[in-house]
């Protein structure tokens, strides 16, 4: 016997037959509460598929970052008179924090097959937070998107710096994907 065997033993053989039938068993009392566990994905490589979009390689699970949007891979933004691919330079972003590094994310919610979730690299803690921070990501306008604070005023920071996107002109991602637009040309 070991000396952990001896003291379990010796601490049952002093409780009651009633309170060693409950050993192991008992609920936890009702005024004490418990989060239910976090649900983060084992750690994973991606593909990206937009600015804020990107799928796991293996289990071809889409992922999109939670609380942002950013610019669509057509969209520009004009500073001066110089328009520039504000959709490329974010995708570009996220493709740089995210390649040959292992990306871990917390799913928040789930819509038609398309995990909303925070996601981090070994880098990146927070990988919207830091978009936000550069001025390449706005927050959503939705208040089930609203919940984190610190992404306000990450973004309110880059606009007042002039960060990214608040250098320039630019119509908000989720407006300019419902206008019209003119065709691509090369």
């Amino acid at each position: 016997m070991n000396v952990r065997t001896i003291v379990t033993a010796g601490v049952i053989a002093g409780m009651s037959g009633h309170a060693v039938a409950q050993l192991g068993s008992a609920p936890a009392p009702a005024d004490r509460y418990s989060p239910p566990p976090t649900a983060s994905t084992s750690p994973m490589r991606v593909d990206v598929l937009s600015a804020t979009s990107f799928i796991d390689v293996e289990s071809r699970q889409t992922y999109r970052l939670y609380g942002i949007d950013a610019c669509g891979l057509a969209q520009k933004a004009t500073l001066g008179r110089q328009a520039w691919g504000c959709g490329i330079v974010a995708m570009a972003w996220l493709t740089t924090a995210t390649l040959n590094r292992w990306v871990v994310c917390t799913p928040i919610r789930e819509e038609a097959n398309l995990k909303i979730a925070r996601c981090a690299t070994g880098d990146v803690p927070d990988l919207a937070a830091e978009m936000l921070k550069a001025g390449h990501a706005v927050n959503l306008p939705g208040a089930e998107d609203r919940l984190i604070p610190t992404y306000a005023r990450h973004e309110r920071d880059a606009r007042t710096a002039y960060r990214g996107l608040w250098a320039s002109s630019f119509q908000m991602p989720w407006i300019w994907r419902q206008s019209p637009r003119e065709p691509v040309r090369p």
